[in-house]
């Protein structure tokens, strides 16, 4: 179980407070798959960040007995000046690898993008960055009870779609998820419960379905 107990999450803007989520209080199931639905800045990635320890309430408190991964995500920033290699040998480090030679090979061989692996990640179309970005996430063995996904999708060409998908797909076998993902499609794939996001609160929906229709008659025109 995942318990947020009395959260409140805002952000400071010219015009005072923007609130995410004010006094929210909800146990989220952690032996099932959850997709999270919201429009657009409804504070779909501030949850996944906050549950997954990347971010902080402003008030509130969020526990676990399961261990919940980092956000995992095609979001997440590379630096720019660094190339590709040197941004994954940085990763591999943080995350305890002393020889970082095969984790560097892996996203390497996984990204497929040649001589522009060692280029400044700067100089990278978005499609490159999303590659590494990628491969870098998927080369990591996890050990967690919960994989939080934000907007983690196959991308490249039909031959690296068909790759990536099918690394999602076991990665997911392993373990319970709790996905940030616009496609419909990929949500009810995975998940079997939702959770809406709606006037700064959570509405959790044992059935996806049922949190899908909740979603489409507030926020779809």
């Amino acid at each position: 179980m995942i318990s947020l107990k009395n959260i409140t999450k805002f952000y400071k803007t010219k015009q005072g407070r923007h609130y995410i989520f004010d006094n929210v209080s909800i146990d989220l199931p952690t032996d099932i798959n959850i997709g999270i639905l919201g429009p657009n800045g409804a504070g779909k990635s501030t949850l996944v960040k906050m549950i997954g320890g990347a971010d902080l309430p402003n008030k509130g408190e969020i526990t676990t007995d399961k261990r919940i991964s980092w956000p995992l995500g095609l979001q997440g920033g590379l630096q720019g000046s660094m190339s590709g290699r040197e941004n994954v040998r940085f990763v591999a480090r943080i995350h305890g690898y002393k020889n970082t030679t095969i984790i560097e090979d892996q996203v390497e061989a996984f990204a497929e993008l040649g001589k522009f692996y060692n280029e400044p990640v700067k100089t990278y179309s978005s499609g490159m960055r999303s590659r590494i970005t990628f491969g870098l996430t998927m080369a990591f063995d996890f050990n967690f009870d919960v994989l939080l996904i934000d907007e983690l999708n196959a991308v490249g060409d039909a031959n690296f779609k068909k790759k990536s998908e099918q690394i999602l797909v076991e990665k997911y076998k392993q373990t319970k998820i709790i996905m940030v993902n616009h496609s419909l499609t990929e949500l009810r794939r995975f998940c079997t419960a939702g959770l809406v996001l709606k006037n700064q609160n959570l509405i959790f929906y044992p059935d996806i379905e049922d949190a899908i229709e909740d979603y489409q008659v507030t926020y779809v025109k």
